[in-house]
């Protein structure tokens, strides 16, 4: 089984080879690799990847891993993660949301959360838990939330800088506060900060990453 490499020459590249008592599964595999390709969805692939031997399973997957990294989006080219829970909504910055938090990061949950002007004025605090925390190695920039396409950051903060002796949740959450305060977007995320380039899970120091952007919070949209 081969991929079509798009370039300046199209090349053909060896993904696997099945032999002649699994050749019934190939056109599912070659449509379940193309969907994956197309939206990311590994559901129907692993299905299909759980039919065949585990030879060709494990080409497919270092194949994967290898030549088709996550495109840029939610996630970054870091790697996806699963949502465990749908969003969670906060009306403020308070102890109980700090509880929160401090309880998914200490199990290393991961954390997406962002503010947003409610109808009636005041601004609440949108939270997603991540079924584990995105590793990135040494050499990249710490961030596995992608920027919003038209997007200006007015500062990031990471914590690995120091905010009056704070930990990572609670240094994150007084720059989000002052940034609020000052009608600016923020949006709060963690991730797993490898000290190698390769080999790396496993291996690092879990962050907090704020991004303050050049924008006023957004509006809270209809129906969520």
């Amino acid at each position: 089984m081969f991929a079509l490499v798009k370039g300046p020459g199209d090349e053909l590249e060896t993904v696997t080879t099945l032999g002649a008592g699994d050749l019934h599964v190939t056109g599912e595999l070659v449509s379940a690799l193309n969907c994956f390709l197309y939206d990311r969805d590994d559901h129907a692939l692993g299905e299909v990847l759980d039919r065949v031997p585990k030879a060709v399973r494990m080409a497919v997957q270092q194949y994967l891993k290898d030549k088709c990294p996550p495109v840029m989006g939610a996630f970054t080219e870091c790697g996806p993660v699963e949502v465990v829970r749908e969003a969670v909504y906060f009306g403020k910055i308070d102890e109980e949301l700090e509880e929160y938090l401090e309880g998914a990061y200490m199990i290393g949950l991961g954390i997406r959360m962002s503010n947003e002007r409610q109808r009636d004025g005041g601004v609440g605090w949108v939270i997603r838990l991540l079924n584990d925390e995105v590793s990135v190695p040494a050499s990249a920039e710490p961030r596995t939330w992608a920027i919003p396409e038209g997007a200006k950051l007015a500062r990031t903060w990471t914590s690995k800088q120091r905010f009056s002796g704070a930990g990572p949740v609670r240094g994150a959450l007084q720059v989000a506060a002052d940034a609020t305060d000052q009608d600016r977007w923020v949006r709060i995320h963690t991730l797993l900060h490898s000290r190698y380039d390769v080999d790396f899970e496993g291996s690092g120091t879990s962050e907090s990453v704020v991004d303050v952007f050049d924008a006023p919070i957004p509006l809270k949209q209809r129906g969520e």
